[in-house]
């Protein structure tokens, strides 16, 4: 993957338990690392229910 540093990523909120989460595309997972910092901004384009 090149030098790239920034993803935009559409996501469906999944459930672990009685959390919800937001599963990273594996493709990513060399690039954030254990200790890597992100920014995570989110935009809600469809309620759930």
């Amino acid at each position: 993957m090149p030098d790239k540093k920034e993803f935009i990523i559409t996501k469906k909120i999944a459930k672990h338990g009685s959390q919800a989460i937001i599963v990273i595309p594996r493709v990513l997972e060399d690039r954030l690392k254990p200790g890597t910092i992100v920014e995570v901004k989110l935009n809600i384009l469809e309620e759930g229910e």
